[in-house]
């Protein structure tokens, strides 16, 4: 005897969904969650809409000064719908030792770090990778050292990677991100 299945409708709702972005798709960036520097819940949903330069940082690295960079390219962009997320890791050679206080206290006194600031996590793969760098890592690349960076769509989709020796004030990073910003 055949049975009829019943459908739950709490299936059909949406994985996650956005502030200002609207719907946010489950194979987005935008719909991760993690947790902030302060150890506060995070929704990167709130993100949703914005063009994102993702960016694994390090306190204690030859790319260290990037952060003035990237400050810089926040605080001029900001406006226009862009945002640079920091993501603390201790992954390469140990250079990023200390606590979330630590952490923001440094980018703080040092180079004036305005932008969101997340928790720190593993980039690498493998079982402690974090979920965000294993959606991000999907693209075909992960960091192999601080400060890889990665242009994300306002659709939450990777446009672009980028290795650490690109600079925040690179042409060739800028004109990916004015070219995410028009679309």
């Amino acid at each position: 005897m055949l049975r009829k299945l019943a459908v739950c409708p709490l299936l059909l709702l949406p994985l996650a969904t956005a502030g200002e972005g609207g719907s946010v798709s489950p194979d987005s960036f935008y719909a991760l969650k993690t947790t902030t520097l302060q150890g506060q819940p995070a929704d990167l949903s709130q993100y949703a809409g914005k063009v994102a330069l993702v960016v694994n940082v390090a306190s204690r690295c030859g790319f260290t000064p990037q952060y003035a960079g990237l400050e810089k390219l926040y605080e001029e962009l900001k406006g226009r719908g862009f945002v640079v997320l920091g993501f603390p890791s201790n992954d390469f050679g140990g250079q990023e030792p200390g606590s979330a206080e630590e952490i923001a206290g440094f980018c703080k006194k040092n180079y004036g770090v305005t932008f969101p600031m997340f928790s720190k996590l593993v980039t690498k793969a493998g079982p402690e990778q974090s979920p965000l760098y294993a959606y991000l890592g999907k693209s075909g690349s992960l960091p192999s050292w601080n400060f890889g960076k990665y242009l994300v769509g306002k659709d939450g989709r990777v446009v672009q990677f980028f290795p650490s020796k690109v600079a925040p004030e690179s042409s060739e990073l800028r004109e990916a991100i004015e070219k995410a910003l028009a679309n």
